[in-house]
């Protein structure tokens, strides 16, 4: 049983207002990737899905002389630590289940590792299916972030991929609760 549909994360204003600033159609192609690899890597979509959907939520919008400066970007976000921070208190605001909201949140904090420490980090399924989900999106200078994809278009192809969701977990009820 799922607590809270991608469609509830979607249209919640608080995931709308940073959605916007990262780019919703960069977050629903993420979502979409992440379902196809939660198949193969054997992780649960519902966990996959959100968590790819909520990947970018914690962006800064770095400008300088009102233009986005890329450079400043790669050398100062940190943006999966407040990303994971805002996916967890939107998850758990809208009924997620705790474990799995954390769950989830980890996932976004790991999705990149541009903030981290140079060396080698373990990740679970999860973490790797919403991070090769990213990299399968991502363009050059960060033009997947300026896509645009309007509002009621993003809407439907998000119930659409709720819809693959909710099937796969009806036919399988194997799925693990977390990843």
């Amino acid at each position: 049983m799922r607590n809270v549909t991608l469609t509830d994360v979607f249209t919640h204003p608080i995931a709308q207002k940073y959605l916007g600033r990262s780019g919703i159609a960069h977050a629903v192609s993420v979502a979409h990737h992440a379902f196809r690899l939660a198949l193969e890597y054997e992780v649960n979509p519902d966990l996959a899905t959100k968590a790819a959907l909520l990947h970018d939520v914690g962006h800064y919008e770095w400008y300088t002389n009102g233009q986005w400066d890329y450079e400043k970007y790669r050398e100062n976000d940190i943006h999966a630590i407040k990303g994971a921070e805002r996916a967890h208190k939107l998850l758990i605001r809208l009924g997620e289940d705790p474990a799995s909201a954390k769950e989830m949140a980890l996932a976004v904090l790991l999705h990149t590792d541009s903030y981290l420490p140079e060396g080698h980090l373990d990740k679970n399924n999860l973490q790797k299916v919403v991070r090769l989900a990213d990299e399968a999106d991502e363009e050059p200078g960060g033009n997947h972030h300026y896509r645009k994809m309007d509002y009621d278009l993003a809407l439907r192809k998000i119930q659409a991929l709720d819809q693959k969701v909710a099937d796969v977990l009806k036919k399988d009820q194997g799925y693990k609760k977390s990843s």
